[in-house]
Order: C-alpha cells, then sequence, then structure tokens
C-alpha cells in the first residue's frame, strides 16, 4: 500500500484528507524497473471474456499488410462493464494491465517513445501514436501513419458510420472512411506550430499547438474557438498543455500555472449570421501556484497534479520537489483549495513537468498519477477510511455514529457497535439502542440474550422487543415468553400486536394460552385478549374454538378463518349469524362453496328471514340464471317485496319463471312497466300498448315497444290512439319514417289541429327520406366501381401468359403438346383454365360463332360423362 505524504504532519492534521493513495505494482513494477511509462490511457466499459473464462481485455495483433489508416479491434469475443488500462513506454512497448497491474497482453510498437493512447467508448480500437511522428493502429493487421504526434479517435468509432480519427503533428488531419472503404484525408488545421495534445468528445475535438486550445464542431465542420495561451514565455515542450473533457460541453484547460474552463453553448439564431452555431464561454479562469501536468473532474469540482519547484535553503537554484495532488473548487475568478498532497513518487527529484500525467475513470472516482518510474493510484476515501480517522483522532461519538452506516466487516466494527449501545443507554435512548441491536449483534445469540437480559434489568423489554430476531436466528423461546408475559401484565394491545407479528414457533403455545386464559377469569369480556386468545387457538389448530370466539365478537377475520381451514362444515347452522355480520361477504363464500353447503341447506336456514333469503337467490341467478331455477317463482315475490329495480331485468333474463304468476303479482301491485313485458311475451302485445299509451302516457316508450314488436296491427292501434292527440302526432312524426310511411299518418290527421313542431317533423321526414336516397345513390356507385374493378382485374388475369413446354400434354389425346420436331408448323389452343389441346384435337366450335369453350370444364358443370361424349364427337 502506497501511502500518500502530506504538506503537515496527519497527526496534526485538523481535516480529514479526501484521498487515500496506492501504488501500482504488480506487473508494472516489473515493467517499469526495465523500462519508463510515456503514456496511459483508461478505459471503464469494457470485459472481455476469453476462451479460457479469464477476464482480461484482448488485442489481436498480426504484422502490417497495408498503408491506409485504420485502428485496432478487440477479439470477437463477449464484453461486460470492466476497467482496463493501456500503458505506453519510453521504449516503444504497449502493454494491457487490469486495475491490480497485471498485464494481459504486450505490443512492441515502436523502437521510440509512446506518445499517446486513444481508446473509443466501446474500448475495441484503439489509436497509438510514438515520438517519431508516427500514428499506429492495431486491428486484423498493423498498420503505421507516417504523420503525427497525437492522435485521437472518435468516441464511437465502432460504429459504422463514426469511423474517423484525427492525427496532429504540424497539422491537424482528420480521417474518414468513405463507402469505398478507403481512408480519406482533410486538413483542419495547420500553420501554428506543432500539436502537442488532442482530445474527442462526442462531436467535439480540442487540440493545442504553440499559440493555444481550438475547438472543431465535426457534425457542423465548423472551428468554433480559439482559445488563446498565457503563459508564453514557457517552452510548450517542456510544459504541455492538459485538456480534459468534463462532460460534452465542458472542457478543462491547464497549461503552465493558468487553468481555464470552457463550456460549449450552442447559439441564437438570430446572433448566427456567418458565425459558427455553438461558441465558447470561460465560466471560470484562474492562475495557480505551481505549474499544471494535469487535469481531472471530480463531481464539480476540480483534481489538479502539479508539478512543483521549491528554493533550497542552501544553494540558490531551485530543485525539483515531490508532485502534488490537489482537490480545489473552482470559482468565477479563482478557486478555493479543499486537500493538498504531497507525493512521493520513485525519482520525482529527476522528473521535469511534462514527464507527469494524470488520467482518471470516469466510472469510479480513481486517478493515476503516472510518472516515468512509479503510477499511483488515488482513490476518494470510504466510510471505513472515515471511521478510522475519526478513532485515530479519538472521535469516538462521531465515529460510531459513522459506523451505523457502514458495517461491512462485522468483527472489526462490533466492538465500536457494542460501544455505540452502551453510549445509547448511558444517555437513556433505549429506542435507538435496541434498533442498533438487530445491525450490531447480527446473528450472535449470546450478545442478543445478554442484551435482553440487559433491557430486563433496567425495565427496557418493551424497548427491545420488537427487534428480536425472527428469521433463521432465534433465541430460545423463555426469551420470547419472559417478554410476552411483560406485556401480558401491562400492555394487551402491544401483547396481541406481539401475537401477531411473531410467528408462533417462537414460544410454547400452550403457555401463552394459559397465561391469556388466566388473565380473562379477570375480564371475561375483554375483546383484545379474546382476539389474541382466537389467534392462539389458531396457530394451535383448534379452530373450532377459534371460529366460536371470531362469531361472538363478530370479528372480520371469520371468514378468512373459515377459508384458510375449510370450516364449512361448521358453519353450517351459524349461516344467519354470517349474513347479519357481513352480507356481501357471507353470500360470496356460501357461492363460491357451494359443493361444501348446498343452496338446497342455505335456502332451508333463511327461510325465517325473506330479505336475506332474497340476497343470496338474487347473487345466485346473477352468476347463474339456471342454477336456482327452482326457486325462481319464489324470487318474484322477493323481487316485488325486496328489490322492485332488478324485477323487470330478473323477468327479461329468466326463462323459469311461471309467467301467469308474474303477472298476477305485478298487476296486484299495480307494476305497469313490469306487466307491459309480461303482456308482450305472453303475446297480447295490444293490451300491452295500450297500458303504455293510457297509463304511462309515454309515447316514446309506445313507439319503442312498436319498433321492437315490429308488428304492423300495433303501428295501426299506435295510429289510431295518438290521432287526436297532438303531442303524439309529433312523436310519431319524428320517428315512425324507417317504419311506416308517413303518409299514412299525415292523411289521417285532421283539418286544422295544431300540431307542435309540425315544421320541424315534416323537415325531419323529408331529410329522412333524402338520406335514404343517397345511402342507396352511393351503394349503387360503389356496386358499380366493385364490379369494374373486378372484371378488369378478370381481364388482366386472363390476358397474362400461360407457360407451354416439354412437359405440357394435351388433354384429348395425352400427348405432348409440343411436337418433337420444332421446325415444324403446329397449332395449339390454351384456355384460361390451364387446359391444352392440339387444334386438330378439339372438337367443333359450339353454339356460339367463333367462340370455343374448353370441353372438359364445360363437362364438369354440365355432368358426368359429357366431357366422354364431347370427346367422342
Amino acid at each position: 500500500m502506497y501511502t500518500g505524504e502530506y504538506g503537515s504532519s496527519e497527526e496534526d492534521s485538523v481535516e480529514e484528507p479526501k484521498l487515500k493513495y496506492e501504488r501500482l505494482a504488480n506487473g508494472v513494477t516489473e515493467i517499469l524497473q526495465k523500462d519508463a511509462a510515456s503514456c496511459m490511457t483508461v478505459h471503464d466499459k469494457v470485459q472481455i471474456l476469453t476462451n479460457q473464462g479469464s477476464s482480461v481485455p484482448a488485442l489481436s495483433h498480426r504484422p502490417p499488410t497495408q498503408t491506409t489508416p485504420s485502428t485496432f479491434k478487440t477479439t470477437n469475443t463477449p464484453f461486460i462493464p470492466f476497467q482496463f488500462l493501456a500503458l505506453g513506454t519510453h521504449f516503444g512497448k504497449v502493454f494491457l494491465l487490469d486495475i491490480q497491474g497485471n498485464v494481459t497482453q504486450k505490443f512492441e510498437i515502436s523502437p521510440v517513445r509512446i506518445n499517446q493512447i486513444s481508446l473509443d467508448e466501446s474500448g475495441e480500437h484503439v489509436g497509438i501514436c510514438s515520438e517519431d511522428g508516427k500514428v499506429r493502429a492495431l486491428c486484423s493487421e498493423l498498420v503505421a501513419i507516417k504523420e503525427g504526434c497525437v492522435v485521437a479517435l472518435h468516441p464511437r468509432f465502432s460504429s459504422s458510420n463514426y469511423k474517423q480519427f484525427v492525427t496532429g503533428g504540424n497539422k491537424l488531419l482528420l480521417y474518414e472512411r468513405n463507402w469505398l472503404n478507403r481512408w480519406k484525408t482533410s486538413t483542419l488545421h495547420e500553420g501554428e506550430g506543432t500539436i502537442n495534445n488532442v482530445q474527442w468528445r462526442a462531436n467535439l475535438i480540442a487540440w493545442a499547438n504553440n499559440v493555444g486550445v481550438k475547438i472543431y464542431d465535426i457534425s457542423t465542420k465548423q472551428r468554433i474557438t480559439n482559445v488563446s495561451r498565457d503563459n508564453v514565455s514557457l517552452r510548450p515542450d517542456m510544459y504541455p498543455c492538459s485538456l480534459c473533457w468534463k462532460d460534452n460541453s465542458t472542457l478543462i484547460i491547464g497549461w503552465g500555472s493558468s487553468v481555464k474552463i470552457c463550456a460549449v453553448k450552442e447559439r441564437d439564431h438570430a446572433e448566427m449570421r456567418d458565425l459558427p452555431s455553438r461558441y465558447v464561454e470561460i465560466v471560470s479562469a484562474f492562475e495557480t501556484e505551481f505549474f499544471i501536468s494535469g487535469l481531472a473532474p471530480l463531481a464539480d469540482q476540480l483534481v489538479n497534479l502539479y508539478f512543483v519547484k521549491e528554493n533550497s535553503d542552501h544553494v540558490e537554484e531551485e530543485f525539483r520537489a515531490r508532485p502534488r495532488l490537489d482537490i480545489i473548487q473552482p470559482l468565477p475568478e479563482g478557486f478555493e483549495e479543499l486537500s493538498s498532497d504531497a507525493l512521493t513518487v520513485r525519482n520525482f527529484q529527476e522528473n521535469e513537468c511534462r514527464d507527469y500525467r494524470l488520467e482518471h475513470s470516469e466510472g469510479e472516482s480513481l486517478f493515476y498519477i503516472i510518472s516515468p518510474k512509479d503510477i499511483v493510484v488515488a482513490k476518494e476515501r470510504d466510510q471505513d477510511d472515515h471511521i478510522d480517522w475519526l478513532l485515530d483522532k479519538k472521535k469516538y461519538e462521531e465515529a460510531l455514529m459513522a459506523a451505523e452506516i457502514s458495517f461491512k466487516n462485522v468483527k472489526r466494527h462490533e466492538k465500536i457497535g457494542m460501544a455505540y449501545i452502551n453510549h445509547l443507554v448511558e444517555k437513556g435512548d433505549y429506542d435507538t439502542a435496541a434498533r442498533k441491536c438487530q445491525k450490531v449483534l447480527g446473528k450472535n445469540m449470546e450478545l442478543w440474550e445478554n442484551e435482553v437480559y440487559r433491557f430486563k434489568t433496567i425495565g427496557q423489554l418493551k424497548a427491545i422487543s420488537q427487534y428480536l430476531p425472527r428469521g433463521d436466528l432465534r433465541l430460545r423461546p423463555a426469551i420470547y415468553e419472559m417478554i410476552l408475559n411483560e406485556f401480558l401484565k401491562t400492555d394487551y394491545e402491544g401483547f396481541a400486536t406481539l401475537i401477531r407479528e411473531w410467528p408462533g414457533e417462537l414460544y410454547n403455545n400452550m403457555t401463552v394460552v394459559q397465561a391469556v386464559a388466566d388473565h380473562l377469569k379477570k375480564d371475561p369480556t375483554n375483546s383484545t385478549l379474546l382476539t389474541t386468545l382466537a389467534e392462539l387457538y389458531t396457530y394451535d389448530q383448534r379452530y373450532d374454538r377459534a371460529l366460536e370466539i371470531y362469531l361472538r365478537l363478530r370479528h372480520k377475520d371469520v371468514y378468512q378463518l373459515i377459508h384458510k381451514h375449510n370450516l364449512f362444515s361448521s358453519i353450517e347452522d351459524k349461516i344467519v349469524l354470517l349474513m347479519d355480520f357481513d352480507k356481501e361477504k357471507a353470500v360470496d363464500m356460501l357461492l363460491d362453496n357451494e359443493d361444501k353447503i348446498s343452496t338446497e341447506r342455505v335456502v332451508e336456514e333463511l327461510r325465517d328471514r325473506p330479505e336475506l333469503l332474497h340476497i343470496y337467490l338474487h347473487k345466485l341467478f346473477k352468476r347463474d340464471h339456471h342454477k336456482g331455477q327452482r326457486y325462481h317463482e319464489r324470487q318474484i315475490g322477493l323481487y316485488a317485496e325486496y328489490d322492485r329495480p332488478n324485477l323487470l331485468p330478473f323477468l327479461r333474463d329468466s326463462i323459469h319463471c311461471p309467467l301467469e304468476k308474474a303477472l298476477e303479482i305485478c298487476q296486484e301491485r299495480n307494476f305497469v312497466e313490469e306487466t307491459v313485458f309480461l303482456l308482450s311475451r305472453m303475446g297480447n302485445c295490444r293490451r300491452a300498448l295500450q297500458m303504455i299509451m293510457e297509463e304511462l302516457e309515454d309515447v316514446d316508450k309506445a313507439i319503442e315497444f312498436a319498433k321492437e314488436q315490429d308488428d304492423v296491427e300495433l303501428w295501426e292501434d299506435l295510429i289510431s290512439y295518438s290521432i287526436d292527440k297532438p303531442p303524439f302526432i309529433t312523436g310519431l312524426l319524428n320517428n315512425i319514417g324507417t317504419h311506416v310511411d308517413p303518409i299514412l299518418l299525415i292523411h289521417r290527421i285532421k283539418e286544422g289541429m295544431e300540431i307542435p313542431n309540425l315544421r320541424d317533423s315534416l323537415v325531419k321526414i323529408l331529410h329522412d327520406y333524402n338520406l335514404q336516397i343517397l345511402l342507396r345513390e352511393g351503394c349503387k356507385k360503389i356496386l358499380v366501381a366493385d364490379s369494374l374493378s373486378l372484371l378488369q382485374k378478370m381481364h388482366r388475369s386472363q390476358m397474362r401468359g400461360v407457360r407451354v413446354d416439354e412437359g405440357s400434354i394435351c388433354e384429348s389425346c395425352h400427348t405432348s403438346i409440343l411436337p418433337s420436331d420444332m421446325a415444324q408448323n403446329f397449332s395449339v389452343a390454351v384456355f384460361h383454365c390451364r387446359h391444352m389441346f392440339h387444334k386438330e384435337c378439339l372438337p367443333s366450335l359450339g353454339t356460339i360463332p367463333g367462340v370455343q369453350f374448353c370441353n372438359i370444364c364445360s363437362a364438369k358443370r354440365r355432368g358426368p360423362g359429357s366431357g366422354i361424349l364431347e370427346m367422342k364427337k
């Protein structure tokens, strides 16, 4: 483990450090003993599963075969989210590493230093550039581009639509694969010195040269900004520019001691004119004390890697000090330093500003400090680190509260947890102390029982009762019985709650039943104790006793108990009690279980309670119109007495009720609508219509009735009855147009009679007539159009050619339709039915001159044997 060294001693530090450090070892150690790190990139989105089952990034590598630009691609193996590292060295090698620093693959790329490695989002493709100005790419073949010191792939390079990358040397070149699968090169920028850094994010490319930083929008093919370099006195090769995209629209620039945060924004359409569609706003700019070797985002903060030079007390020259890793909060015109750590990396006395790099993982808060002979990983401190720091600072109370959040290592935190519980008990916060027992004590039965007895000693058994283990870990039954007895003495409701919440296996049921029975002797009507006793009987499978108590208390759980334990034989004589308690639930239960309690038994039990009998029979009828048919006659009177609104629907749906009996009951009670329905059903429609007109005086209902019956005589009766009643005439005029000729009604109206809304009625009659005419005309047009369409379709079908080949035979002589010598003349007749004949094999023409029919198909229509006769002719 590597530990960063801070500016002040850790013991005296008041503020807690933000990061912890670890040196990347394993294979990295061996690499850096023989070579030196020059660059590195981090990828945290792809893991490649090899055939052997190991989880390592893998790249195929073959000798060069062409000189056109390409990229390298991983082998065709499955991917899952994973992080890997690509490390470039001074001796031109590229190593693929896992996050522990183990080497998974090695590539001999160049004899000189690797300058930059670029990966796409998928991790399948990479571009590599070296000190000799060559850019290389690995795929199924190794390719070299002759010009370029830096390289960046399109983030979505693995997609066929985004085969693009840029290289930078004296100019910035864009390579794009065209539809012919060849590479097209275009120059994006040149003439401002060597390009020493390039970064591509989404549609934006940022690069740095001797003059400043530029940003190019690949989607609009426009350069949108130029951010000038501030520290012009510094050599750009010794103090290179650091570029880092925070997100798709925020670029962080560090150069020398200057930091700028640039936001790419959309330009308002009214301001565009000839300007790019985007522009850059510098949202924060400030100077730092030291030289910047790398930057990375951390939420809304920045992580800066500084190259530090300090003055010696003994000599006047500056010397190279340990690099610093600072976390800062950017402000519009400055920054706030949140933490600062001095890092003791190997050979830091020999390193320059350009020798350090800072890379980060976007998926995790991991920061890699790269120097030639050392790679250090910085990580945000977690809760365990926080607790350790609090304990080191003797801040026990804060450490205990922090320990509440994280108990990843139970043994490590058990002591802290027990101290926390003791602290809460001493404070008198018993409920919180009991709640913490669940996390602190875990599955340690001995500790649990000790805590229970301690809470008993201080009189706080109630506090710990709701947190006792009830799952896989269970304490001795005596522990639970002790707590139940405490509640039974002082809190009946709390006792009932525990009985409902605790499984019955936690305690001896008979012991608790006896204790409850003893208390009921003192208070025999206590509903809480009676309900609890019923639950205890249920746990003990003494369901009859539990049912007896529930019925006496009219408890809502009685139905659940009956269903769950099939107690239907016990309730045959308790049906009235169940329905008095809850009619709907009782009836539903009885109907759902007719195989256990028959309909006859239910009717017999309810014979003295007709209002309950009606509810039961009504629901039975709604479920099945035929099941209770033997009771339909009785139901007529029950509906008439208790539920008239459902009488008419019953009469409509039932085919088993006697109509004469129903008519008698309805006439006795003067139920007109029901009587009308029964009369019409019995065939006395004229009497039914008369009742509607005379007793209901409802012309609309009379018209509707006449429409339903569709009887000319009924319409005649209706007209005769209405002819001296103007309102009735109006109703008829408005409704009979589609059933009776309105002229018959109009001719019978007396001259001079005032009829309300006569004009509107006549207009409606004419409108209905016109509508009928339009419908007929429309149907005629559709019919003609369809006929024409089908005729054209048939004509096209019959005009199609028919294939005739060596396999075709004459349907008359059954020889090949084509002669063996195609040079001689021959005549063939082919019908649309696909039957073929030699011309000489056809019979004479039919009755229609010039028209020949297929004799086979004609014979099928005429009957058996006719085809043979036709052939003989």
